[in-house]
Order: C-alpha cells, then structure tokens, then sequence
C-alpha cells in the first residue's frame, strides 16, 4: 500500500488517494467520529453559494463537498488531482448535473484567470507540496470580488491539544486499520496535520497572497478551521 510522506511528492499523494477513494467517505465519518459532514455544512455555509455562480471545489476528492455546493443551484468544477477520486465522484454524483469533475494540479490549475465567482478547498491544502503556490492559482482563477474559504486541520485550544495528539497518534492508526483499505495513509495524515501551520500562520499567507477581508473561525475548539477572504476589485488592492 502507498504511503505518502511530508515531501508530498504529487504522484505518491495522488496514488495513496487513488488507493482510499472507495472507503474514504465512509473512513472519514469514522474518523473524524462524525464530524466531517458539520464541518462540510460549515464550510457550504460559509462559501454561500448562490443560483447560477461558478464555484471551484479543489481537492473535492468523491464530490460529496461538491454536491453540497451544487444544492444551491451553483455550477461546481470539482478538481481533484486524483483520478482514482475523480472517477468516484463522478459514478457517485451522476445524478447532480450542475456539477463538472476535473483531474487538476493545485499548483497549475487548468482554468482561465477570473474564471470562478468562489473557490474552496477542504482539507487538500495541507497535502500540496508548495501550498503559497496554490494560494497562488486559487487567487488567479478567482473573479474580481470573488471569494475564498479553506477548510483545514489547525491547531486546537491548549486545553485539548494534547489530548488530540495522543488520539491522532495512537487511536486513529487501529481504528483506520479497521475501517480503510490502506491504514498507513493515515500515518501519514497524522504527520502532516502536526506539521502544518496554525490559524494566523495561514491567515498570513491568504493576506500575502493578495485576499482582503481575510478572517478564520474555529471549528470543534481548534481541530479544524474555515479561513475567508476576498479578492479585491481593480483599484481596491
């Protein structure tokens, strides 16, 4: 079974997602002991989606966050650089027609400049081996006015950081064993939500990235954060 690890070389990332994308859904809810599906809402919520937008959900892996997006009556490019997933999600959403699958590189998005009234990624930021870079794309694909909103692992509150660790790195394993069809990806989930930066360090790089109005909140005391901003209009930079 492939393992990916924190040198998140795109092709050992990309095959260890093709390898968990008939389970993943499913290792996800287990995992996360049912809050993925509250943080997918929070996330829909904050991207807002309205009739008739274009919306860019990277890394969507099977389109379940895409198809909570397309709900609104949006168009939804789902990207994922995953053919594995990519081919998921398209038997799993073939019912929703206002949603596109797409296999795309984050760090060279094969969409127009100004293309997408809203851009979202879920958890797939951390596994991009040059993140600003994708900040980048994201940027340069969204529309004047445009926003953002990234879902990621963070850094929980002090009180329950260390318990969370503990869980990550000694819970987690047996349970993913149980429930995924290749346990060690989940290793190498664990190294790489405790290497990566937390809420104002990512904040940081949507402000450095040329967002305005940026802002985050917590979710589940830290575990995860819902990151915002805006892409100026001409002249508002």
């Amino acid at each position: 079974m492939t393992k990916a690890d924190l040198t998140k070389r795109p092709e050992q990332v990309s095959a260890m997602f093709d390898q968990v994308a008939a389970g993943y859904d499913r290792s996800n809810n287990v995992l996360s002991v049912g809050n993925a599906a509250l943080w997918r809402v929070a996330t829909t919520r904050a991207v807002n989606p309205r009739p008739g937008e274009r919306i860019l959900d990277l890394a969507a892996g099977t389109g379940t966050s895409s198809a909570s997006l397309a709900a609104s009556g949006a168009h939804v490019t789902a990207a994922d650089f995953s053919p594995g997933m990519i081919e998921v999600g398209k038997r799993r959403q073939a019912r929703v027609p206002n949603i596109d699958f797409v296999v795309a590189d984050g760090m060279d998005l094969p969409f127009e400049d100004d293309s997408f009234d809203a851009v979202t990624i879920s958890f797939g930021l951390r596994n991009i081996v040059d993140p600003k870079v994708a900040l980048a794309e994201l940027y340069r694909v969204t529309a004047p006015g445009g926003r953002i909103v990234v879902c990621e692992f963070s850094r929980p509150v002090k009180p329950l950081r260390g318990a969370y660790y503990w869980y990550l790195k000694n819970v987690m394993p047996a349970v993913a064993k149980a429930v995924s069809s290749n346990d060690a990806a989940y290793d190498y989930l664990f190294e790489s939500i405790a290497n990566w930066p937390d809420q104002k360090s990512l904040a940081a790089w949507l402000r450095e990235t040329g967002f305005v109005d940026v802002g985050y909140r917590d979710l589940s005391a830290g575990i995860v954060a819902l990151h915002r901003g805006t892409k100026p209009l001409p002249g508002n930079k």
